[in-house]
């Protein structure tokens, strides 16, 4: 989560407190999210339909990494100390995870800025043969960025080491071993949300330009527009939750750090796990094709766990009445 240890004064009520705050939306976001990953494996208009099956990537990712950060949080709310090769693994998945997001951003927002201003050519450009090429292309180029690390993590001088336990807390940060692969990491990241920035409003621009023209239909450059704005958005709330660790290191110069953890986990809370189920909220809400068939999914998943809570309930109460 960052190199600050998250329970460092803290009593044991109010780090069970704090860990109940991260741990229960987390709990509800991924049965969002997983709700919303089945809808669009349910249905045949969903799996053939390119901005739908990016979804399914940015929903996966998203989802991905959500369970990766709430993983390493208990494992450091625990106050348990992991070898260097475990977290290496952990926080590459991470590393992952966290390109595939603005990078499919960026591919859902040419996809819409090609159905606005190349109508008639939208059909032979997004193919779902095009759109896993893509999906292929982003992960490619993610996977190569984690490659890219693993062999700066591999050139530090870990024979050097009395032991390969870690003595902080296991995050990216954490991990980040020798000047070469902290460079590595802020050049890279700069680079990618330029150029998502750079793609996105770009995108935006070419559809207000589009929206001038007489033929084009005025409800389908609205609403592309409004859809280009939230993936600002999102991609806005993904570089915050890049950045705020070296911002929290900046504000541990001035506050206590009882202060600093406490502001720390609700900043995790509101800009780490939030966005990763935002593109759920949008499109499950906004798309009137999702909508419906979501909802749907959504209320009969709520009425399962109920009656199966309800079942535990009554199996607990058969087992203490014998």
């Amino acid at each position: 989560m960052s190199q600050f240890n998250i329970t460092f004064g803290l009593g044991i009520v109010e780090t069970v407190m704090f860990s109940t705050m991260s741990t229960l939306p987390c709990c509800v976001f991924l049965f969002i999210n997983g709700t919303m990953l089945f809808t669009l494996r349910s249905k045949s208009v969903f799996r053939e339909t390119s901005r739908y099956v990016l979804l399914y990537n940015l929903l996966f990712a998203d989802t991905v990494l959500l369970v990766q950060g709430q993983l390493l949080y208990i494992i450091a709310a625990c106050r348990v100390m992991l070898t260097y090769p475990v977290c290496g693994v952990l926080t590459m998945l991470s590393s992952l995870t966290t390109v595939i997001s603005p990078l499919t951003l960026v591919v859902m927002s040419l996809e819409r800025y090609v159905a606005v201003c190349y109508p008639l050519r939208h059909a032979t450009i997004i193919t779902i043969r095009n759109t896993g090429l893509a999906i292929v292309v982003v992960w490619a180029f993610s996977s190569l960025n984690v490659l890219i690390r693993v062999l700066l993590l591999l050139d530090f001088p870990f024979e050097d080491l009395q032991s390969l336990q870690m003595k902080e807390f296991c995050s990216t940060e954490n991990m980040l071993l020798g000047t070469m692969s902290d460079d590595y990491n802020k050049v890279f990241t700069y680079f990618l949300f330029i150029l998502a920035c750079v793609a996105i409003i770009s995108s935006y621009i070419g559809v207000v330009v589009a929206a001038r023209s007489a033929s084009t239909d005025k409800a389908s450059v609205r609403k592309a527009r409004n859809t280009l704005l939230l993936h600002l958005v999102q991609l806005g709330l993904s570089l915050s939750s890049a950045i705020y660790n070296p911002l929290l290191i900046v504000i541990s110069k001035v506050l206590h750090k009882i202060v600093l953890v406490r502001i720390q986990i609700v900043v995790y809370v509101c800009v780490v796990i939030f966005p990763r189920c935002l593109s759920a909220f949008i499109y499950g809400i906004r798309d009137q094709t999702i909508r419906p068939i979501f909802i749907c999914h959504l209320c009969c998943q709520l009425k399962l766990s109920v009656i199966a809570a309800k079942a535990v309930v009554s199996v607990q109460d058969l087992w203490k009445a014998s």
